[in-house]
């Protein structure tokens, strides 16, 4: 049950990738699609939390301050540069990029918090490296630098919500921690978001799903709702649930199902292909994550936890 629940998660989250590319090439900015997405990720964390627990709405002032921290720049900044990103970049790469947020929690860890690491992480981390520069052929200059530079800002983004996340969930309910992420960044984006220039009229407008889908038109609401409920919140909740039946490691690498779901998906849908030595250099960098994510030993980063708070 549990590697059902976070496969559906990672499959949910890869196809999102997808989604968000028609909905910003529709006409929506990134700053005011994330701006729905959390906001609608916060509007259903209030009402969960309402129905099952509304004591763990109340955090004190300190944990609130740490809270808004993490809603700026684990939340808000990070689903931004990701949509960004995306709009770039093939969706798989990004999130290849992305994901070295992994490696990057590991050697903060290990540097600053004096945690213990398994050897594996020296290993995993030239895995990695190695496989991006395959995938993204640094000898071609294949690659936007705006594109590749917005990705990775979303890894530090990522690893900054594992390093401050992790922590706040083992003092408060996942759920809580949630909603007051999610209500920051979206406070955060009503103010930088230039909401007020959308035209009403944009979200009934039909819109091309592209690719191999070209000629299926749906109002751009539709995409868009699938990005905040079915794109962040279910996927989110289903790798809550999954915790309950696998331990963090083993949910973590599960969640790295996820690349591997966008980039089918945008094969299949968007046409976005990788030549044969790029999906090698992918299964390379798959490998050095998984390796990273079982390399710290007093605490693993549940990665499917942190992203669907992408996110992304």
């Amino acid at each position: 049950m549990g590697y059902i629940l976070a496969l559906c998660a990672a499959l949910l989250f890869g196809t999102n990738g997808s989604v968000t590319k028609v909905v910003i090439g529709a006409g929506l900015e990134p700053a005011q699609l994330t701006l729905f997405r959390v906001g609608g990720t916060a509007l259903f964390a209030a009402l969960f939390l309402i129905l099952r627990n509304r004591a763990a709405f109340k955090v004190s002032r300190r944990q609130l301050l740490r809270l808004i921290i993490l809603g700026i720049f684990g939340v808000a900044l990070l689903q931004y540069s990701y949509a960004v990103a995306i709009g770039l970049l093939p969706i798989g790469i990004t999130l290849l990029i992305e994901y070295t947020a992994v490696l990057m929690v590991a050697i903060v860890a290990f540097f600053f918090f004096k945690e213990k690491v398994r050897p594996r992480l020296w290993i995993a981390i030239g895995l990695v490296l190695v496989g991006l520069a395959v995938v993204a052929q640094i000898w071609a200059s294949a690659l936007l630098p705006f594109g590749v530079l917005m990705a990775f800002l979303a890894a530090v983004c990522l690893a900054i919500y594992f390093l401050l996340g992790e922590r706040e969930v083992g003092k408060s309910s996942a759920m809580s921690v949630a909603f007051w992420t999610m209500s920051t960044s979206t406070v955060f984006w009503l103010i930088f978001s230039g909401w007020w220039r959308i035209n009403p009229a944009l979200f009934v407008t039909p819109v091309s799903l592209n690719g191999n889908l070209d000629a299926v038109h749906l109002p751009l609401w539709v995409p868009l709702a699938w990005n905040v409920v079915l794109g962040s919140f279910v996927p989110f909740y289903l790798s809550l649930l999954a915790l309950k039946y696998l331990t963090a490691t083993a949910a973590g690498i599960v969640a790295s199902a996820e690349v591997i779901f966008a980039f089918l998906v945008a094969w299949i849908w968007l046409g976005e292909t990788l030549n044969p030595v790029q999906i090698a250099g992918a299964a390379v960098v798959l490998l050095g994550i998984v390796l990273a994510q079982t390399a710290r030993i007093d605490k693993v980063v549940d990665a499917d936890l942190a992203i669907k708070l992408d996110e992304p």
